[in-house]
């Protein structure tokens, strides 16, 4: 996932996680700490030896908080599968692709739809998961299935291409 830290963006996976050991890769670096969350949004992290001690100010939207931290304030947003497909379809929204692909790596729980189904705008056609999180992914406007390129259960390549569509023009 992609995490927004004023205009800096980091690139985080999560590895692991085993009650308040989590080992994370932050843009290629392994890191390996023990975080504790209190009730109130106070953090403590302890990394190499050093403790450090943030709040977090969840916002609107969920994926967005202020964290405070010594002495400074920081605005970070959260970019998960979901946000990043609803983001690279932004501006498209009037216009159906001819395709459907795949946001990040992730594997096919479920495709709802066959090949030479009609389908109208809204329609669920694939859910995926990436990081114990599961995504359903719909068409905006009205088209058919032409292709389905995955199976139920395969694991998927971020930009991997996942269903061609046929979209149905409108007459004018």
């Amino acid at each position: 996932m992609e995490i927004h830290i004023g205009d800096r963006v980091a690139d985080v996976t999560l590895v692991s996680k085993d009650g308040n050991k989590v080992q994370l890769i932050i843009d290629g670096a392994p890191y390996d700490v023990d975080i504790v969350m209190a009730e109130n949004g106070s953090c403590s992290i302890l990394h190499e030896g050093k403790s450090y001690n943030v709040e977090l100010i969840r916002k609107e939207g969920g994926k967005n908080y202020t964290v405070n931290a010594h002495y400074q304030s920081y605005d970070i947003e959260i970019i998960d599968s979901q946000a990043k497909y609803l983001r690279m379809r932004k501006g498209g929204e009037e216009k159906q692709e001819d395709k459907i692909v795949s946001p990040m790596p992730g594997k096919v729980i479920k495709i709802p739809v066959k090949v030479g189904d009609r389908l109208q705008a809204g329609d669920i056609v694939v859910v995926i998961e990436a990081m114990k999180m599961q995504s359903n992914y719909k068409v905006n406007s009205e088209c058919v299935v032409k292709d389905i390129l995955v199976n139920e259960g395969d694991s998927v390549n971020s930009n991997q291409v996942i269903m061609t569509l046929d979209v149905v023009k409108e007459e004018i």
